[in-house]
């Protein structure tokens, strides 16, 4: 069975939805452990109620990036996992993290990609005067947000949301599809070579998959 570390930073509700979808056995893997840079986050004690291993690797105790990259590297290999699943990890990786895990580093962003790359993405839309945004799920390259798209949600902006409206909405979303996606890696389904995203053997356009 395919072994998953999942890294966050915070809530970890993304992590419940996985976690959720491995207790009733639709995840297609196995979440070895939990991994935050973040010591109070919640979604530590979320793993812990779910019976899954836990470790803190904080970035407070290294005095550069590389050297808490290298050391989270360290901690992720035990574990022997087949997949990374980034899940609100508040860290930009440093290009030799993201090479030893490439093709098999998973993030999801809160915009339509390449849109709104960073943070601060719901009031970004609003400020744009979109009228939908929405999440999308990425293979994890060395440009920030900017690895190929494997699949997008998306949601309407209503005239008077804000932010914190738009949030809850794509958040919803959000919860849907990190699972399916990390399915489908987990069901060998999934593969990204030289940089591009197959699906059942099929290229996927720039978009990611689109449901009919």
């Amino acid at each position: 069975m395919t072994r998953i570390v999942v890294l966050i930073s915070g809530n970890g509700s993304n992590l419940q939805a996985l976690l959720d979808q491995s207790e009733a056995g639709q995840l297609g893997g196995q979440i070895a452990a939990v991994i935050s840079n973040k010591a109070d986050a919640y979604g530590l004690q979320r793993a812990r109620d779910a019976g899954i291993a836990t470790q803190v690797v904080s970035n407070q105790d290294y005095s550069d990036r590389a050297g808490f990259d290298a050391a989270l590297m360290q901690v992720i290999d035990r574990y022997q996992p087949s997949l990374v699943v980034l899940a609100g990890f508040m860290r930009i990786l440093t290009p030799e993290f993201v090479r030893h895990y490439q093709g098999r580093m998973l993030n999801i962003h809160p915009s339509l990609l390449p849109r709104y790359q960073g943070l601060h993405t719901h009031q970004k839309a609003i400020d744009a005067g979109d009228k939908e945004h929405g999440c999308s799920v990425h293979f994890v390259t060395e440009e920030l947000d900017g690895g190929p798209v494997v699949l997008q949600a998306r949601v309407p902006i209503f005239a008077d949301d804000d932010a914190s409206t738009v949030a809850e909405r794509v958040q919803v979303q959000e919860h849907a599809i990190y699972p399916l996606t990390v399915r489908w890696f987990c069901d060998g389904r999934l593969v990204m070579q030289q940089g591009q995203v197959y699906l059942d053997g099929a290229l996927l356009p720039a978009q990611g998959h689109a449901e009919e």
